[in-house]
C-alpha cells in the first residue's frame, strides 16, 4: 500500500483525498474525503485573472488540507489545477501560493488530461460489471469547463469545453426564476460547445453515461429525495432522462430561497445549480442516453491512482 493525497483545484471547489492505493490488487481505501467552495474562478471569464479574496479563500483551505495530509502521513501528494487557473493571467502568483502551503506546485493541467483523470476515477471499479453496457461516456460538469471521455476501459476520445456551470452563470446572471431568454442563451452555448465535442468524441455511440461532480450528485440527491446529502446512497444511483428533466425544470423556476431550502443543496451551489443541471439535461437529450449512472468517484480518484 502507498498512502498518497490527491488535490483536485477546480473553478469552483478544492477537493482532498488521502487514501491507501494497491496497484497490484486495484484497491483504493479512501481515509479522507472533503470538499470547500472557494469559487477560484470568480470572474475569471470576464477579466482573465484570479480575484485577490479568490486566491486568499483557495489558501485558506490549502492550509487546512495541508493540516489534514500531515495528520495522516501521506507519502505522496499531488496538487492538480483545472479551468479557472488555466486561463489566469496571473496563475503564477497562485502556483507560488500553493508550493509555499504544501510544498508541491500545482500541475495546471490540460482538458484532455482533466478527462483521461476523470475517466479513470469513474470506472477503474465498474471493471466486470454486466449491467453497464460499454463504451462509457463519462461527463464531468465543472465549474469552469465540462469533459467528455469515451472509452472502454481505456480512452478513446476526449474533449474538454468551456462549459462549466460556473462559467455558464456569470455569463448568463440567471434570475430566479429563469427566463425563456436566458434559458435559450444557456442552452445555446451548450448546444453550440456539444457540436464540437461531436468534432473529435463520438458520444452518441456511447451506451453507458456517467456523470460525475457536484452537479450531477446534486440532482442524484434531489431524484432521491434525500433529507441530508448522502454520498454511499448517491453513489452508482441511476437516474432516468425524465426525472432529470423534471428537476431541472423544477429548478430554473425556482427562487434562491427554495433551491437553498433544499436539503441535499450545498451552500456553494445555489446559485450556479441551475445551470449544471441545465448541462446535464441537455447533453442527455443530445446522446438519447435514458439514464445516467451517477459516481462520487472522480478526477480525485484518477489522480490518486496516477500517483500510485
Amino acid at each position: 500500500m502507498t498512502r498518497v493525497a490527491a488535490v483536485d483545484c477546480g473553478t469552483n471547489s478544492i477537493r482532498l483525498l488521502v487514501a491507501d492505493a494497491d496497484p497490484e490488487t486495484g484497491e483504493l481505501i479512501e481515509l479522507d474525503r472533503r470538499m470547500i467552495i472557494v469559487r477560484l474562478g470568480q470572474g475569471v471569464d470576464r477579466t482573465g485573472r484570479l480575484a485577490p479574496e479568490a486566491l486568499e479563500r483557495t489558501f485558506a483551505a490549502c492550509r487546512e488540507y495541508a493540516d489534514a495530509i500531515k495528520e495522516y502521513g501521506a507519502e505522496k501528494i499531488r496538487f492538480v489545477a483545472t479551468s479557472a487557473s488555466r486561463d489566469a493571467s496571473n496563475r503564477d502568483e497562485f502556483v507560488r501560493g500553493v508550493l509555499d502551503i504544501l510544498g508541491v506546485e500545482p500541475e495546471v493541467i490540460t482538458g484532455e488530461q482533466e478527462a483521461e483523470f476523470s475517466f479513470t476515477g469513474a470506472t477503474k471499479e465498474l471493471t466486470g460489471r454486466t449491467d453497464l453496457e460499454k463504451p462509457y461516456l463519462v461527463v464531468d460538469i465543472g465549474g469552469g469547463s465540462t469533459e467528455f471521455v469515451v472509452g472502454d476501459g481505456h480512452v478513446r476520445a476526449a474533449r474538454s469545453v468551456d462549459i462549466g456551470c460556473v462559467r455558464l452563470t456569470e455569463r448568463h446572471a440567471p434570475s430566479s426564476p429563469a427566463t425563456l431568454g436566458q434559458i435559450t442563451a444557456i442552452r445555446a452555448d451548450i448546444d453550440a460547445a456539444l457540436d464540437v465535442v461531436e468534432e473529435s468524441v463520438p458520444i452518441t455511440e456511447a451506451h453507458t453515461l456517467v456523470g460525475l461532480a457536484g452537479s450531477v450528485t446534486t440532482v442524484a440527491g434531489i431524484a432521491l429525495d434525500l433529507e441530508t446529502y448522502d454520498s454511499a446512497a448517491i453513489h452508482h444511483a441511476r437516474i432516468s432522462l425524465e426525472q432529470v428533466q423534471e428537476i431541472t425544470g423544477a429548478l430554473l423556476n425556482s427562487t434562491h430561497d427554495e433551491r437553498a431550502a433544499i436539503p441535499v443543496m450545498h451552500p456553494g451551489r445555489v446559485d450556479v445549480i441551475t445551470a449544471g443541471a441545465l448541462v446535464l439535461l441537455t447533453i442527455m437529450q443530445r446522446t438519447g442516453a435514458r439514464e445516467v449512472v451517477v459516481s462520487e468517484h472522480d478526477i480525485l480518484d484518477g489522480i490518486a491512482w496516477s500517483i500510485a
